[in-house]
This record gives C-alpha cells, structure tokens and sequence, in this order.
C-alpha cells in the first residue's frame, strides 16, 4: 500500500468542484483561538504525527500573512524550519498545466474536445487503448480511462537503486500503453498521472515549445512567481529547503531529498508556500483565465471511491479540485506529493483567502498513516479558510 497509493496521491493529490456558478463560501465567526494561534496549533499537531517538518501560510483577503513553522528542516542537525523554504511542488502543477491548456483553447489553439490522436497520432494505442477515442478534456479530469504504470520506489533500497532515473515522456506513456484501459474513456474517474504527461506533450506540440516555457511565458512571469522554478533532471533543489524524508516503517526514515522526479519533464517544479498561495489566488480571481475558461475548469466529477478516503465529498474538475469546508461551501485546491514532500493548499472561490501548508516527510507506510497526516493537513486548511477576520502574526 506504501508507495503506490502514496505515489499515485503523492505525485498528484488535489481536487475540485462544482458547476460553473459562482460558490459564495460562507464564513464561520471565530469561537476559538486567534488566526494565528489555530495556525499555530494546526502545524504543531502534524509534526506531532511525526512530520519532521511543516511550514504553512495564510492569506487573508486583506492581504494580510501568517506563517507558522515545527519541526526541523534537517534530523541531523535540528536546523529550523524556513518559512520560505523551497519544496517540490508535484501535481500541483498539473493546475500550472491546466491553465496553459486552457488559455490555448480561449485563444482557439485546441479544443477540449480534440482528440489525443488529433494531436498526438500513434502515441496512444495497443492492448485496447485507443487515442481517437480519448479527448483532451478527459485527460485534463481524468476521465480517460489510462492506466498509470509510473516507476516508483517501495524500500529504501529501492530508492538508492531508482533516484537518478530518467524516464521520457514517451517511455512513461509506453509503460501505459502496456495496459489495457481502467475503463472505457468518460466512463469511470481514476487518476493518472499518464494523462498530464500526455498533456504536456500536446502543449509542446501545439505551441512549439516545451509545457514548462509556456508555464513561465504565460502564468509565472506575468504574475512574478519568481520562487517557482523548473528543475527539469536535477535531483536538488534551491536553498533554502528542509530534508525530504521518507518514512518506510518503524526504524526506516530515509532522506529523500536527493532524486530525479518520475515525470520530470512534466512535474519537475519547485515553489515555496508564497508562491503558491499566489498562483491559486490569482487563478480564482479571474487573472489568469477568462470566465469561460474558469466554469470549464469548475466542472467536476465525482471522484473514485478510493480517492473519498483522501477527499471526503471532493470532485474533480479541469485540474482543479473542489472540496466541502466545514463552516459551508468549498474551496478549490490541488494538492502535490512527490519523494517525501507532501502539500496541501485551498482558496475560496473569489481567489480572497487562501492557504498552503508543505510537510517534508511522508508518512507513507500505512493506509492509517497516510490518511492521518492527510486529514492532519486538511484541517488546518478547512481552519484558515473558515476563519473571519484578518489574522494577526
């Protein structure tokens, strides 16, 4: 159960919902402590899980930031936790994606309705697959019925083995081709990350240039998300940043930092809590895509019953994710996890307040493991988000 589930939430994890109207989150009054106590309260409950270190932040619609940090960024030395520390940023980044797909639509580049034989001839076939019956929207909602087959690791051998790895594109979409499909395309959910690469290929080859120089000439320079940053095969990251680790069982927490992602050429992205919240508050706000494009984004599905365990009531819609608060309605998020770097963020539906929190150690083991520091994280984003008022540091 360990790195597959892990795996197949880490390396993408998120969730969005509803139609195309508008959702007016409602706001609960405070009962309890202070904005910034509770954030407080929330980032040492998950180190208290064994987390070996968490850095969260929150935005009001004031503008206005809390940061709250535990653990260390480093088991050997105690070093602290940055609040602007670097990590992987995973399947968040198939939002970053997304948006990039869209905007080429609005500009009548592609249609959602185009098929990935249209754009990609030959590519998706074999054992029951079939590219002229799979749509670009069914890849973006994960609908297409792809099996994912992506290489990971289980052990700690497994990992010093695997880390510096390269996988193309191409060859991971082969290892796919090798199965037949979950199900016919449009009728069943079932994430796969196979998908997303095939949509980084259909960017590169409707525009000419590669998913992650469209990301930046389109979304990161715009808005000056100048933390996020491409990797591509570097297996580091950029200072600062806490100690990946993973954690394989009593006695078995390994330092992970040091590894190629699988998919690099897709997901190899690295952010920090600040950029983050900017991104996806400037997505909701209407800044990066048009109102239609926006309701295209918004229309989800239910997801599988075994992604209800990660996110009760969560549905899914164009790389976007939408999820129930607490206090009423529900925010959009896509959360990220990747080689011991697990990231949770959410903002309400006018892009006004928002929140991130980034764990540098995966618990990933046991199903009760991951789903504790899941809910653990998704808590004190359902807290930041129903939270009235500005917060005070």
């Amino acid at each position: 159960m360990t790195s597959t589930l892990r795996k197949h939430l880490a390396m993408a994890l998120g969730v969005a919902m509803l139609l195309t109207a508008e959702v007016t989150t409602a706001i609960a009054q405070p009962t309890g402590p202070s904005p910034a106590k509770q954030l407080r309260q929330d980032t040492e409950a998950i180190h208290a899980l064994g987390i070996s270190g968490v850095q969260a932040r929150v935005i009001t619609p004031e503008g206005r930031q809390s940061v709250a940090t535990s653990g260390t960024s480093d088991l050997n030395t105690g070093r602290p936790v940055s609040s602007d520390g670097y990590f992987r940023m995973a399947s968040t980044s198939k939002t970053l994606v997304a948006t990039v797909i869209l905007q080429l639509e609005a500009e009548g580049e592609l249609s959602l309705d185009d098929t990935v034989g249209h754009w990609l001839p030959g590519v998706v076939r074999s054992h029951g697959n079939d590219g002229s019956r799979i749509t670009v929207r069914q890849l973006l909602q994960h609908t297409s019925g792809i099996h994912d087959d992506l290489p990971g690791y289980t052990t700690p051998a497994e990992y010093y083995e695997q880390r510096h790895d390269l996988h193309s594109s191409e060859q991971l979409v082969a290892r796919a081709m090798a199965h037949a499909p979950d199900f016919a395309p449009g009728e069943g959910w079932q994430y796969s990350n196979t998908g997303y690469i095939l949509l980084g290929m259909i960017i590169q080859r409707a525009t000419g240039q590669s998913a992650h120089e469209e990301i930046e000439d389109r979304i990161l320079d715009p808005l000056g998300l100048d933390q996020t940053r491409w990797m591509g095969a570097s297996p580091s990251l950029p200072r600062p940043h806490a100690r990946a680790y993973e954690f394989f069982g009593p006695g078995s927490v390994v330092d992970v930092t040091d590894q190629i992602p699988v998919g690099y050429e897709t997901f190899s992205w690295v952010t920090t809590t600040r950029d983050e919240n900017d991104f996806f508050r400037a997505l909701l706000a209407g800044r990066l895509l048009s109102l239609r494009q926006m309701a295209e984004m918004k229309q989800t599905v239910p997801v599988s019953a075994e992604f209800q365990q990660f996110w009760p009531g969560g549905r899914y819609g164009l790389g976007l994710v939408e999820r129930p608060l607490s206090c009423g309605g529900t925010y959009w998020s896509h959360e990220g996890g990747d080689g011991g770097y697990i990231t949770l963020n959410g903002v309400t539906d006018d892009g006004r307040r928002s929140a991130v929190v980034s764990m540098s150690e995966a618990r990933g083991d046991t199903l009760e493991h991951i789903l504790e520091q899941e809910n653990a994280a998704g808590a004190l984003i359902d807290h930041a988000l129903c939270t009235a008022g500005p917060s005070t540091p």
